[in-house]
């Protein structure tokens, strides 16, 4: 049968929004994009909560390629990048073949014919050669497993689903959670509220960050021939070296080791109570977790009218919040700042069959999360992820899309050349590159005994992190490099 395009594209973010401009630039221009949201952006199309922005430099978060000189802050706020995301789409002439308002809720590749069939939400069934999951890993969130937190009567929301027609100001507030979204959501809100009482449950380590407006001569500057190339350089040394280097080169890292000590000094430079300042400091080393990076989160508990409260949560009722030593906390709104389910069966957002019917996440559940350098997955012909396991080294996500999609776009052009239908991963070679992932993963910050009280998403339900143990040039190098006769093609 001819399927009724080459590829499918599964989310309309950046990894979407990268996938299908390599598919243009090898000239695999039958694809189209299907995308749960309104609009593009994936992340940045969902989350609209105060304060959210980005926590790596603006010069390292954007497409190599297409690099704007436009951004107000060192560190860009969610709005532009959402924006940002709009200009690609609209340049690289995307929206036309972007279906939006559309849910995958099932993807089954046909054996017989070679071809992925997908159904939607709408009920219509679209199929394709090829599909590229690119989904993403902070789409699904990660609801609280509390007692009660249904029966709650007042306003509740999801930091990824934020709902700006409830007015916080003069209310009550409780935030569930001190992860990455908690951070920024706190001292954008605490000056509104009357209350804000802040759940939790694991401390999580915060730096500050060098966050200030660009000022004109420097977005002039990156105007000027190189002036674009030479900031993006400067910041990808500094992401590299202050992630990549040193969480997965930890035990040859001597910086990496130092960073219990500056996160104390500056917790103490920022909160005045002892006991507070207790509280807020993790028990476990720097990177078991991801950290924090906000100038002011770590202050705002010293305002009259913000409260840390560590006691666990015992169940939530209709007008607040009770904790196991006997207080009830009367809140107006509820926020749930509980981040996203991450390396976990669970963060897909639609159901994937192989061969024979087999369910991809199964196979994760009963051989641990794996894929051949976070691409393909045996038993799964002609589907690619660009956020697979053992992918993403730590550094710009940016750089993960470029170098995931180079390599698809590889095992694509190399089908069209040999005319095949099909393109599978070969066990051998999977088996070899998760042999080599659990080989060097020793050398990595999240094998520290403290790294078990950490709590962190990092970790899946094995306790693998599946996490490149790698720098972003040697995942770029292997891209470009790896065997192609690692795949099956076949006609």
């Amino acid at each position: 049968m001819k399927p009724d395009h080459h590829t499918l594209i599964v989310g309309a973010g950046f990894a979407g929004i990268g996938a299908a401009i390599a598919l243009d630039r090898a000239g695999l221009g039958d694809y189209r994009i299907i995308e749960a949201g309104d609009g593009p952006g994936g992340t940045w199309y969902w989350n609209t909560y105060p304060g959210i922005g980005v926590d790596i430099p603006s010069f390292s978060y954007q497409f190599s390629f297409e690099q704007s000189p436009d951004w107000s802050r060192t560190y860009a706020q969610g709005h532009e990048l959402r924006s940002y995301a709009e200009h690609c789409v609209a340049k690289y002439g995307l929206r036309d073949r972007i279906r939006f308002g559309t849910e995958v809720h099932i993807a089954t590749f046909d054996d017989a014919e070679d071809v992925w069939r997908l159904r939607l939400d709408s009920g219509d069934e679209v199929t394709s050669r090829f599909l590229i999951n690119a989904t993403g890993v902070l789409t699904v969130p990660n609801l609280p497993d509390i007692a009660g937190v249904d029966t709650f009567a007042g306003a509740t929301m999801h930091t990824a689903r934020w709902d700006p027609r409830v007015d916080l100001r003069g209310r009550r507030v409780a935030v569930i959670g001190t992860g990455a979204s908690a951070v920024q959501v706190i001292p954008e809100i605490a000056p509104l509220v009357d209350r804000l009482d802040v759940f939790q449950r694991t401390p999580i380590w915060c730096f500050p960050k060098f966050d200030v407006p660009l000022p004109p001569a420097l977005r002039a500057a990156m105007r000027l021939p190189g002036g674009k190339a030479l900031q993006r350089l400067l910041s990808q040394v500094y992401v590299e070296f202050t992630f990549p280097l040193a969480a997965q080169y930890f035990t040859v890292n001597p910086f990496a080791k130092r960073m219990d000590r500056m996160g104390r000094a500056y917790l103490r430079k920022q909160v005045r109570d002892p006991v507070t300042r207790e509280k807020l400091t993790p028990n476990y080393a720097v990177g078991c977790k991801r950290p924090g990076f906000h100038n002011t989160y770590l202050a705002t508990f010293n305002r009259d009218n913000v409260r840390l409260v560590t006691a666990p949560i015992e169940k939530i009722t209709g007008s607040g919040v009770d904790t196991v030593d006997g207080v009830s906390h009367d809140v107006d709104v509820l926020i749930l700042a509980t981040g996203f389910k991450v390396a976990d069966t669970e963060a897909q957002t639609f159901a994937i069959h192989g061969t024979g019917g087999r369910s991809l996440a199964r196979f994760w559940e009963t051989n641990r999360l794996q894929a051949y350098e976070g691409v393909s997955v045996p038993g799964f012909p002609n589907l690619f992820s660009v956020s697979g396991p053992y992918g993403y080294v730590g550094s710009s996500y940016f750089a993960l899309i470029e170098t995931q999609t180079r390599h698809i776009m590889r095992c694509l052009r190399e089908a069209r050349d040999r005319s095949a239908d099909r393109v599978e991963v070969g066990q051998a070679a999977n088996d070899r590159y998760f042999a080599e992932m659990m080989r060097k993963r020793h050398r990595q910050i999240f094998w520290q005994d403290s790294c078990r009280e950490a709590r962190s998403y990092y970790f899946d339900r094995n306790g693998d992190v599946p996490l490149r143990p790698a720098s972003t040039l040697e995942a770029y190098w292997r891209s470009r490099r790896f065997p192609l006769d690692d795949y099956q093609f076949s006609a």
